[in-house]
């Protein structure tokens, strides 16, 4: 079985290349990193100690580690650290952002030979995978390294837990080499039980990101911040952050019917993959509305609606911003993490489809901290700010209820170390 998925996976990795290249070599500018995908080129580790491989997929689960690895460094500085993510976005996030690794390095291609041979070079004593990388030759060669594998900040999106029912006589092995799951919320521990995986080796430690760690701005950086970003004093200010195609549009137009009532409100509009709304200047209709790029702004430039088309600056449109609005909601793509802007303080609002973040979700509805909106009166009033008591309402609720969310980092540091005298014993 895994010598037909390895053949599979390899047959599929030939075919793909090519698009890859087109698409990030020539469209967007980015390596392709055969090398080190097939691992014709490998990561080095700098010594003979101890060694923990963490896996993360992109962006977001790279930022959630970063408290964890932290703790992890100054709890066992005898430890080397390596850490590798499945895209070139969440490399270069890591690159940047992690101070406590020793090393970092794109993660092989699924394929018996490729994931062998990382293995041959980096014999870690602990593999920790980020919410649900499960990869079966990668889960199967640590096995037969006799290398304890543990699953942090896991999630079992309802997607994911339809598909390991449907498929639970092929899943139950591959779960079956993790020793450790410890899960975002109870909901996605009695998923996992219903797939066959034994209480014993799930724990609820909470979601790494709700430990979120966010620059602190006093009042007279922000005013500064949004002299500089050309928003002008008593401007209202909407950040809609990680946008996926099809919700430009909806929030462009609601956008455009609530100027007609009040025209000092302006949109930060920040894509989820910026590359897809290349014609998205183009095809604007300006209706009388300024649009600027981020990449294109001048410094206290005025505008109305700024596609944000930069990586790494959304937490300080967050922060200059008056109300949040979270993508991937209105259209079904499962929502996007809503932490970032509670942390500043922001009403959040988001629309039905937050599958992914259900638990988030939920929380901040029900205590009052965020808002569903389903339909384009909604949106529109979102933009209008009708009841300024009760945003500034909701801005207190978001705070709270992220401080009753927070303590997941220290309560999985505190069982991932059981595990591993567990492992040594």
């Amino acid at each position: 079985m895994y010598w037909l998925y390895s053949t599979i996976m390899a047959a599929a990795y030939a075919f793909l290349l090519p698009v890859y290249f087109v698409k990030l070599r020539l469209l967007r500018g980015e390596p392709v990193r055969v090398a080190e995908r097939l691992s014709l080129r490998r990561p080095q580790p700098r010594s003979g100690r101890p060694l923990l491989w963490v896996h993360a997929v992109s962006v977001g689960e790279v930022l959630s580690l970063r408290s964890l690895l932290r703790e992890f460094r100054a709890a066992h500085p005898g430890w080397e650290i390596g850490f590798s993510t499945l895209t070139n976005a969440g490399y270069a996030v890591a690159r940047e952002k992690l101070t406590d690794l020793d090393f970092l390095f794109l993660a092989p291609a699924d394929i018996g030979w490729c994931v062998r041979r990382v293995f041959s070079r980096l014999r870690p004593s602990l593999l920790v995978l980020a919410e649900s990388e499960l990869w079966p030759r990668l889960l199967r060669e640590a096995e037969r390294r006799r290398c304890p594998v543990v699953l942090v900040n896991g999630r079992i999106s309802e997607r994911s837990f339809r598909r390991l029912r449907r498929f639970r006589l092929l899943a139950r092995p591959m779960l079956a080499k993790v020793g450790l799951f410890l899960v975002q919320t109870p909901r996605d521990r009695a998923r996992l039980e219903a797939v066959g995986v034994e209480a014993a080796r799930i724990e609820v430690a909470g979601n790494l990101k709700s430990d979120i760690r966010v620059p602190e701005l006093a009042p007279g950086d922000i005013d500064r911040l949004k002299s500089e970003l050309g928003i002008g004093p008593g401007r209202k200010t909407v950040c809609a952050g990680s946008i996926h195609p099809g919700e430009d549009r909806l929030l462009v137009e609601a956008f455009s019917e609530a100027r007609r009532t009040r025209d000092d409100v302006v949109l930060v509009l920040a894509p989820r993959h910026p590359e897809k709304f290349a014609a998205f200047e183009s095809d604007f209709g300006s209706g009388g509305l300024v649009l600027r790029r981020r990449t294109k702004l001048v410094p206290g430039e005025t505008w109305d609606i700024l596609l944000l088309d930069t990586i790494g600056e959304l937490a300080r449109f967050y922060a200059v911003s008056d109300a949040a609005f979270i993508g991937g909601s209105l259209v079904p793509r499962g929502g996007q993490n809503l932490l970032e802007p509670a942390a500043y303080g922001k009403p959040v609002f988001f629309g039905p489809h937050m599958e992914n973040f259900a638990a988030l979700a939920e929380a901040f509805v029900q205590a009052g901290a965020a808002k569903v909106v389903r339909d384009r009166a909604e949106i529109v009033d979102l933009f209008l700010f009708r009841d300024p008591e009760a945003a500034a309402a909701m801005a207190g609720r978001s705070l709270a209820v992220l401080e009753t969310l927070q303590g997941a980092t220290k309560r999985t540091l505190t069982a991932l170390e059981a595990f591993m005298e567990k492992s040594d014993a």
